[in-house]
């Protein structure tokens, strides 16, 4: 029976064969078709003068992203495809060739680093390649001139952009991708990809959104809705388990907006998805704007009530006054977020919602802020992410009458007393909890879990308890976190239907057919190994053309007679 490396090997062969010039001989070829012979030696040390000094895919790089998880999973897909192409990632910025500095456009503080990040590298000599929101946004703002710039949506080819950028030229690429007229989500789902968590997958379902807020500067960079297909995400889900995940994290810019663009509807997606997921596995979902829920309430609060996902959601306010909802182009009123919240947390008992809040936003009367105050001690959110507001350039809101500095500054600090005035967990100390371990603190004293409504709890750091359900009795409360002790007698729970790829190692490369089972961290067979068996075919192609220039005529052949040989001997046994 054939392998499956058979169709390989013979493409190989068909190209190179014993009577084809070598290329060696290619490129004696070219350098002879000159007005002047020139004598042998001669020759070859042209050849050497000439030769690029500088071979792509023997780099180390260091990678920088900031914002939100959508990025982050931009950067993850990135890395893995330069690490399956050659390239090594490193930590270490110092000892790096290029940096590579994926951006995020929604404040001016995150911007400022990245600009800064720019400056620091130029002055340390380093190569540098940008990618992200701010450059695909503005690409020809002054501190961008002459360096390479990878576009959103076409992180697909982050190393052809890389390849010339370590060889000194400056690439640029920022078009759409589509398909028969229509845009697409962005880069394929099954590229390789360097979790920064090998636990934790994060999926993007699409990209840009419907709104058009008169402060965001996002949707100038990823533009309209865009959703991948269903089977697409599910394939992605479906893989992901294989190579060890025990949590997937739904991203996009707005969640509650997917599928409008293709005929379907968020509700449908995670039904499917559910299906996919191991039993002590969770799903989080991401961020999601009110408009585009509200019809999906009942759908969603099924959702969320379902044991294998998290009863959390992300849902941003930015205001409780209308008239401030309306210049910013929000699309709801008031009553439109009340409803959800008050429909999600009488159908979903305990359900966590997040949200977001702008101080200062142009227009803000001392009214419209109280008014904002009044919601908060309403629901005294558990998790609220407070924002001074940033007039980012180019925006209808940048142009708009700003809130003094002082007034913005005063605001933002007496909404953050007011989040820090209460302690939203004291009240679950002494509860039997299962938590689901997926991380490290930044302490690096314990390990990061999240109960079923996505609560942080604390819990010792045991290595047996890594990537595990556990039950804990919660012992502390404290305003972001509580703690945990493991009870007596109970046993991790291992949701993973394989081992977890090693960190730094790159996921969705090609994987064998044959490829033997292996054991998970709990000692029992879970699934197919995660080692490739060969590099994704176009990752292959990348390293042949490195590699074929600098080996010896015939090289090639006789490794492609090797593998024949080996792989007939194979099958004869």
């Amino acid at each position: 029976m054939p392998s499956a490396c058979d169709p390989v090997i013979e493409d190989i062969e068909d190209m190179v064969s014993s009577t084809d010039p070598t290329p060696h001989e290619r490129q004696s070829a070219r350098k002879n078709i000159i007005p002047r012979p020139k004598k042998k030696k001669e020759l070859l040390n042209d050849e050497e003068l000439q030769a690029d000094s500088v071979i792509p895919g023997m780099q180390k790089i260091w990678m920088k992203t900031w914002g939100c998880s959508h990025n982050n999973s931009d950067g993850e897909y990135m890395a893995g495809q330069l690490a399956a192409s050659g390239y090594k990632m490193t930590d270490d910025p110092a000892e790096a060739d290029l940096w590579l500095l994926n951006s995020c456009t929604v404040k001016n503080p995150a911007e400022d680093h990245f600009r800064n990040s720019i400056k620091k590298a130029q002055e340390q000599d380093k190569k540098v390649v940008v990618a992200g929101c701010v450059p695909q946004a503005q690409p020809r703002m002054d501190y961008l001139k002459s360096l390479s710039i990878i576009g959103v949506q076409q992180i697909d080819r982050v190393v052809e952009v890389v390849d010339e950028a370590v060889k000194g030229h400056s690439v640029r690429l920022l078009g759409q991708k589509k398909e028969g007229g229509r845009r697409l989500g962005g880069a394929r789902l099954d590229l390789p990809k360097i979790r920064k968590n090998p636990l934790i997958e994060i999926i993007s379902i699409n990209t840009g959104c419907l709104n058009a807020c008169t402060y965001c500067k996002t949707k100038h960079a990823r533009g309209d809705l865009a959703s991948y297909p269903i089977e697409e995400l599910v394939k992605r889900v479906r893989q992901s388990f294989q190579e060890g995940v025990c949590e997937i994290w739904l991203t996009s810019e707005d969640t509650g907006a997917y599928g409008r663009d293709i005929g379907t509807d968020l509700p449908t997606l995670l039904w499917r998805l559910v299906e996919q997921i191991p039993d002590g596995a969770m799903l989080r979902l991401g961020m999601t704007n009110p408009p585009y829920i509200l019809e999906h309430l009942g759908e969603m609060a099924k959702i969320l009530n379902h044991p294998r996902v998290y009863a959390f959601l992300h849902v941003p306010v930015q205001s409780a006054s209308d008239s401030v909802l309306m210049d910013m182009k929000r699309e709801y009123c008031i009553d439109d977020f009340k409803r959800v919240v008050d429909f999600l947390k009488e159908r979903v008992p305990g359900v966590t919602i997040a949200t977001d809040i702008i101080c200062g936003f142009p227009g803000e009367t001392e009214e419209d802020f109280q008014e904002t105050l009044e919601l908060v001690k309403l629901y005294r959110f558990p998790s609220l992410f407070i924002n001074q507001f940033y007039p980012r350039p180019g925006t209808p809101a940048a142009k708009m009458e700003q809130v003094p500095a002082q007034v913005k500054k005063q605001r933002t600090r007496e909404l953050s007393q007011l989040f820090h005035s209460y302690n939203p967990y004291d009240h679950k100390v002494g509860e039997m909890q299962h938590v689901l371990v997926t991380e490290e603190s930044f302490d690096a004293q314990y390990y990061v879990a999240h109960n079923k409504f996505y609560e942080q709890v604390l819990v010792p750091k045991k290595v047996e308890f890594k990537g595990k359900m556990i039950e804990v009795e919660i012992y502390e409360a404290g305003k972001h976190f509580m703690k945990g002790r493991p009870v007596e007698d109970s046993k991790p729970f291992n949701p993973s239907i394989a081992a977890p790829l090693q960190q730094g190692e790159v996921s969705g490369l090609i994987q064998s057919s044959a490829a033997k089972t292996r054991p998970c961290n709990s000692n029992k067979v879970c699934g197919p190994s995660s080692t490739p068996a060969f590099i994704h075919l176009q990752n292959l192609s990348l390293l042949s053309l490195r590699i074929l220039s600098f080996c010896p005529p015939g090289f090639f052949l006789g490794i492609v007679r090797l593998l024949k040989h080996t792989s007939s001997h194979r099958n004869q046994k």
